[in-house]
C-alpha cells in the first residue's frame, strides 16, 4: 500500500480554501481516480508545536493506492483536469511525496 501526500506549506501571502478542497476538489479526485483510490484523508492545519505558533502546513491531503503503478495509471489520464482545479482553492505550490506504508 502506498500513500500520496500533498502538503500545502503555510507561506506568507498564501491562501487555502479548505471548504472548496473538501466539498469540490476531493470529490472530483475521487470520481476521476475511481476504484484505484483506496482511501482519502484531509487535514487542516490549526497550530504549530509551540503554543501560539502557526501551523507549518495549511492543509495536507493523503490518497492511498495499492501501488505506485496503480496511482500512476489512475492519475495519469486525469492529471491535467485535477491540477487545473488547484487555483480554485489555493495559490500555494503543493509539495508531493509518495511513501510506502509500513504500519
Amino acid at each position: 500500500m502506498i500513500k500520496v501526500t500533498v502538503v500545502y506549506p503555510n507561506t506568507s501571502g498564501g491562501y487555502f480554501d479548505i471548504r472548496y478542497y473538501c466539498d469540490t476538489h476531493i470529490p472530483l479526485v475521487r470520481r476521476l481516480l475511481g476504484p484505484a483510490l483506496e482511501g482519502v484523508a484531509v487535514e487542516h492545519g490549526i497550530a504549530g508545536a509551540t503554543p501560539g505558533s502557526p501551523a507549518p502546513y495549511l492543509a495536507i491531503g493523503q490518497l492511498q493506492f495499492d501501488s505506485v503503478e496503480a496511482f500512476q495509471s489512475a492519475f495519469g489520464p486525469h492529471s491535467q483536469e485535477i491540477m487545473s482545479d488547484v487555483p480554485n482553492y489555493t495559490n500555494i505550490q503543493p509539495v508531493i511525496q509518495i511513501s510506502e506504508i509500513k504500519l
